[in-house]
């Protein structure tokens, strides 16, 4: 059973940026996949219809958006079903992920599409250039507590006023005795998905690259970087789909 962990130990015996790279250059073909590409997220393609439609609704005349950590492009895919028109901006880790991406992104929208390969910790946004942040599966991948507060005040600052950002990650309970039980539901997901074996793969892999944090410290710190409304679309164990306006 995995536990929760102090901060100090976070990055003890983690995956480097290099290495998280790595993995998703040679999974492209998998998350090329709309229905199934993130098939061991629970609820993957209901929290992309629900972060899509919330984001177009919130948003309906947003003309610029940006997809962090945009993977073959799937959530962008999505949202230009509702808002065809879009500026889409790219950035992934990975150089085949972008590939992909734009290959898929560009006939299906009238907008301009730009590819960033970065770590969304080195990348400067500028400031009011987006309508939209889209950060589906990433955020997870933060360590510290000021990487945290860094990246949500760079996500804030980024957006024009009236701008909105949606994301769906895995995320951890605020309680301990919850955790446990949140991840032992996960574990019974994956089993029934596969088998025990694809469980302690998917939960070996976790443990060696993700840092999620609970929810409620997300929809804290969304509000104390400055986010004006924030909310909540879906929580299903421990996934969960959220947003903000600014």
């Amino acid at each position: 059973m995995r536990r929760l962990r102090p901060e100090s130990e976070t990055q003890v015996n983690k995956s480097t940026v290099e290495e998280i790279r790595q993995r998703f250059d040679a999974d492209v073909e998998r998350f090329s996949n709309l229905e199934t590409g993130q098939s061991a997220t629970v609820d993957a393609p209901l929290a992309m219809s629900l972060v899509t439609q919330a984001a177009a609704t919130v948003t309906p005349h947003a003309r610029a958006l940006l997809d962090v950590g945009c993977g073959a492009g799937n959530y962008t895919l999505k949202l230009l079903e509702r808002l065809p028109t879009l500026d889409c901006t790219l950035v992934d880790l990975s150089r085949p992920m972008l590939d992909r991406a734009q290959q898929r992104v560009r006939p299906k929208t009238s907008g301009q599409v730009t590819a960033v390969q970065s770590d969304i910790r080195e990348l400067d946004l500028g400031d009011g250039q987006f309508d939209l942040i889209l950060a589906a599966a990433v955020l997870h991948h933060l360590r510290t507590d000021d990487e945290w507060r860094s990246v949500f005040t760079k996500f804030h600052r980024a957006l024009r006023p009236g701008g909105s950002i949606w994301i769906f990650d895995l995320v951890e309970s605020s309680i301990p005795a919850v955790q446990q039980m949140m991840w032992a539901r996960y574990g019974e997901y994956l089993t029934g998905l596969k088998d025990a074996q694809y469980r302690d793969h998917v939960f070996a892999y976790v443990a060696k690259e993700d840092t999620p944090k609970p929810l409620v410290d997300q929809l804290d710190l969304l509000r104390d970087v400055g986010f004006s409304q924030v909310d909540v679309l879906h929580k299903n164990s421990s996934f969960a789909a959220f947003g903000a306006m600014k």
